[in-house]
C-alpha cells in the first residue's frame, strides 16, 4: 500500500505522535499586499520549522499548513484540488456541526510547548498585516493518550504505510495535488459535570470501548449509537475506511472550559464527513451519536494540505484572471447546504465508499 514513486513528499500530516500542539486559523486579508505576503510566506515555513527545531533535536517539531476552499481561489486560482469545497455544515437545532470562517490553518506539533510557540511566533510574525487569526488553541497530550472525557483518543489510528495510503493524494488521483491531503478540524466543547455524573458503564456504552482497559465492546453490547459505531466506515469491498486524527484536549479550568480540539486527516474529505453525517445526523437518521449531548461543536473548517514541494512552489504562484474570477462561484456553489446523504448505507450496512473517488486503493 505504498505511494508510487512519483507522488511528491507530503507534509508532516502523519508525523510522530507529540505531547503538544498549536493550532491556529487565520482569515487572509482581502487586499493584494495581504495575498502577495501569504504567497511569499509558503517558502518559509519549512525553513522555520528546520531552524527551530534544530534548537532542540529530540523534539520532534513539525508544522502543518492547509489552505480553504475560497482561499485557494483568491491566492492561488486554477487549478484547484479536486474536492476542496467549503465546510458542509450537518445536523439541525442545538446538534449542529457548524461552519465557521478560515482561510489558513497551521497545525504545530512538538515535545515541549517551547517549541510550538517559538515556531508559531516566528511564522505568524512573518504574517502580521496579512491576517487575522480567528481562533488559537494550545493542546496537551493527557495522562495515558486519553481525552478530556477520560477515554483513550485515537487508538484506531492507521500508523506507517498504512497512514500514508488513507492520507496522502496518489499521483493517479489528482496528478496535479499528488501527495496533498484534507484536513477537517472542530473545537469540541464538553459538559464535564454531566459526563462525570454518569456511570463508567453508561459512558463506554455511549463510547463503545471499555474506560479503563480500551478495548472495544463487543457487537452484541455496544449500541448502534455509540460514538465507535457511528465513525467506524467500510467501503464497498467491506474494507475499514480509515482517517488519521490527531485530538488533542484544551481548556481554561478557572473559567470552566474543557474541550477537544478534532482534527481528523484523509487523502479525500468523504470519509470525515460521512463520519459527521453520522455523528450529527444519525445512521439511520435520529440514531445520532449520544455523545453530543455532552459536547458542542464551536467551530468548523476544512483544508487542502499541498505537498511540501507544492507549497514552497505556492509562493511564485499568482491566480490567473480566470481563478480569480470563478472564486466567488466556487464559494456559492459549494457552500449551499446538500439536500442529500454524502453516502447513504447500503444494503449490507456498508457506506459505498468505495465509489467514491477518494476512497482506498488496493495495491
Amino acid at each position: 500500500m505504498t505511494q508510487p514513486n512519483s507522488t511528491p513528499d507530503p507534509q508532516p500530516v502523519s508525523t510522530t505522535v507529540t505531547r503538544n500542539a498549536i493550532f491556529i486559523v487565520a482569515t487572509v486579508n482581502e487586499d493584494a499586499a495581504s495575498r502577495a505576503a501569504v504567497r511569499a510566506w509558503c517558502a518559509d515555513v519549512a525553513n522555520l520549522a528546520r531552524a527551530v527545531g534544530k534548537r532542540v533535536p529530540g523534539g520532534n517539531l513539525s508544522c502543518v499548513v492547509g489552505f480553504s476552499s475560497d482561499a485557494w481561489d483568491r491566492l492561488f486560482g486554477d487549478p484547484r484540488p479536486a474536492e476542496l469545497h467549503p465546510f458542509r455544515e450537518f445536523g439541525a437545532g442545538e446538534r449542529v456541526a457548524v461552519a465557521t470562517p478560515g482561510d489558513l490553518l497551521l497545525h504545530i506539533r512538538a515535545e515541549q510547548t517551547d517549541l510550538c510557540f517559538e515556531l508559531a511566533t516566528q511564522l505568524m510574525t512573518r504574517l502580521e498585516g496579512a491576517v487575522t487569526t480567528v481562533d488559537e488553541v494550545h493542546g496537551f497530550r493527557n495522562f495515558d493518550m486519553r481525552a478530556m472525557i477520560g477515554f483513550v483518543d485515537g487508538t484506531e489510528n492507521p500508523t506507517g504505510n498504512e497512514a500514508d495510503h488513507f492520507t496522502v493524494i496518489g499521483a493517479d488521483e489528482d496528478p496535479e495535488f499528488a501527495g496533498g491531503s484534507y484536513v477537517l478540524v472542530q473545537k469540541y466543547l464538553h459538559d464535564m459535570k454531566g459526563w462525570n455524573a454518569l456511570t463508567v458503564e453508561a459512558q463506554e456504552r455511549i463510547i463503545g470501548r471499555t474506560k479503563l482497559q480500551d478495548i472495544e465492546l463487543d457487537e452484541d453490547v455496544k449500541p448502534s449509537c455509540s460514538h465507535s459505531s457511528l465513525t467506524t466506515l467500510t467501503d464497498a469491498n467491506g474494507d475499514e475506511v480509515k482517517i488519521v486524527r490527531d485530538n488533542m484536549p484544551f481548556g481554561r479550568p478557572g473559567s470552566g472550559e474543557f474541550g477537544t480540539y478534532f482534527i481528523g486527516y484523509a487523502r479525500s474529505p468523504a470519509p470525515i464527513e460521512q463520519m459527521l453525517e453520522n455523528m450529527f445526523v444519525g445512521r439511520p437518521a435520529g440514531n445520532y451519536d449520544r455523545l453530543l449531548d455532552f459536547s458542542r461543536a464551536v467551530t468548523g473548517s476544512l483544508f487542502f494540505v499541498p505537498s511540501q514541494p507544492l507549497l514552497e512552489a505556492l509562493a511564485e504562484r499568482e491566480p490567473s484572471l480566470a481563478g480569480a474570477a470563478v472564486s466567488s462561484m466556487h464559494t456559492s456553489l459549494d457552500s449551499q447546504p446538500s439536500s442529500e446523504p454524502a453516502a447513504a448505507p447500503g444494503a449490507d450496512g456498508s457506506l459505498a465508499i468505495g465509489s467514491l473517488k477518494g476512497a482506498p486503493r488496493h495495491e
